[in-house]
């Protein structure tokens, strides 16, 4: 019968060979230091991770699908100099933390998988990194002590608490080169640094305009729908709508200038992809005047895989590509990934992809455009980040225009060199007459998802 501790009690073990597993109600990872009496690892090969799955007497134990890998001890073959084999479980998903999940469940056993010791890590809450026990020496023998001491200070704050030097390779410079910054209207005080009056940021920031079209307390959509607004469905996906987040303005960033480029209007030629640079529009209708009646939108992207120590593998970067409906300057409708089917049945959502993987369009959106209400005049196609992560750590972003009808690409917009925004409005397809248009935008701004984005689109609508 296993032991259930409480936090800070110990045991002894009476075996030499032992498995620390955790349950986790959300993806986790789990690693251990190995330390000195001085709580310092010798040298980074002291630590165990996903990235280096063995060290000194202590190595990962893959599990099953879903779960978190389990640490494999032989306290036999663990250094002299090592007197502390720290476990430790990470939140996996970025802004995850412990006090959102049922407490976690640490859990040692013998080679034969009877349990020896339970013990569930209670009172946290904004942690997202707990030491959750400890193997440690006292004279010839080894013990077990419930730690449960959360971490606030980051992973990488963590191991470097430990000793293990983290070596994060520099980002790559991105493809734009930012514009310099103003000189400021007068010279700095003395001594030069830091600067009496900071020469950024701006003053006035170059958007949002000065009159918001919503009042910013109160999130324009989904909570508040404008007048005529139609109805929630029903039965609404699984995944929940978050609630926008009450935080303070980023500074206004100035985004650089493009270099000069054609933005005349470009036709659709047949068999001939058009590359459209940003700005640059496109006549719905096919090489002869065939008008376009049903229009795919494919939107991908990749994570960035960063180098370093801690960085080996790719971050899931979950964007969610959406369609906002306007009639004018007004917000009509929606189709997202709790509404994948617009209210008229014109624009549906092929389904949620929550880390970029896989070749090809991530998210894809189909509209028929005759079914499209005679009020509608713009769509605008809009990529927001949900976890928070900017545009500087995805890469490959970009949108495509395919004839549904045929399965023909008509049109590309590549989206190069990253920006610290966190959504964007990719492209614009509007009314003109009896037409419609396509122009790409590849303009960012601050959301994490439909709600907070909501009251900041119209400057992206075209207006007739």
């Amino acid at each position: 019968m296993s032991v259930n501790l409480v936090k800070g009690q110990n045991g002894p073990l009476h075996t030499t060979d032992v498995v620390v597993s955790v349950q986790v109600g959300a993806p986790a990872d789990v690693s251990a230091l190995l330390v000195t009496a001085q709580g310092k690892v010798r040298s980074d090969a002291d630590f165990v991770f996903f990235n280096q799955p063995t060290g000194p007497g202590v190595r990962l134990q893959p599990a099953g699908p879903g779960e978190p890998a389990a640490l494999s001890v032989s306290l036999a073959q663990v250094p002299p100099g090592i007197d502390q084999i720290r476990a430790v479980i990470t939140l996996d998903q970025a802004g995850a933390t412990f006090g959102r999940i049922a407490p976690p469940v640490a859990v040692v056993s013998d080679a034969r998988g009877t349990r020896l010791y339970e013990y569930r890590i209670e009172d946290l809450s904004t942690e997202s990194i707990v030491i959750a026990l400890e193997l440690y020496r006292r004279q010839n023998t080894w013990k077990v002590r419930a730690v449960g001491q959360g971490y606030a200070g980051g992973f990488a704050a963590l191991v470097t608490d430990h000793g293990v030097s983290v070596d994060e390779s520099p980002r790559p410079a991105p493809a734009y080169t930012p514009p310099p910054p103003a000189p400021p209207a007068y010279p700095p005080s003395t001594p030069a640094y830091p600067p009496s009056t900071p020469a950024y940021p701006p003053t006035t920031p170059a958007y949002p305009p000065t009159t918001p079209m919503y009042p910013p307390t109160t999130p324009a959509y989904p909570t508040q729908p404008p007048p005529n607004y139609p109805p929630q469905p029903a039965h609404p996906p699984q995944r929940h709508t978050p609630q926008p987040a009450h935080h303070t303005p980023q500074p206004a960033y100035q985004q650089p200038a493009p270099p000069p480029q054609s933005s005349g209007e470009v036709s659709l030629s047949k068999g001939r992809r058009v590359d459209l640079s940003k700005g640059q529009r496109v006549t719905l209708r096919k090489e002869g005047g065939v008008a376009l009646t049903r229009i795919r939108m494919g939107l991908g992207w990749d994570p960035i895989t960063r180098g370093g120590l801690f960085g080996r593998r790719a971050v899931d970067i979950d964007l969610d590509a959406w369609v906002a409906m306007f009639a004018g300057t007004q917000l009509a409708d929606a189709c997202y990934y709790n509404q994948l089917v617009s209210k008229d049945g014109s624009i549906r959502h092929q389904g949620d992809n929550r880390t970029g993987e896989g070749e090809g369009d991530d998210e894809v959106i189909t509209v028929d455009l005759t079914r499209v209400p005679a009020h509608i005049t713009s769509l605008l196609f809009v990529v927001t980040s949900y976890e928070g992560q900017t545009f500087e750590q995805v890469t490959n972003a970009y949108c495509r225009l395919v004839d549904d009808t045929t399965g023909a690409e008509l049109a590309r917009y590549s989206l190069t060199g990253g920006m610290p925004f966190t959504a964007m409005a990719m492209a614009e397809v509007w009314r003109v007459g009896g037409d419609w248009k396509l122009r790409a935008i590849g303009d960012g701004f601050h959301a994490k998802h439909p709600g907070e984005a909501a009251g900041q689109l119209a400057r992206f609508v075209t207006r007739n």
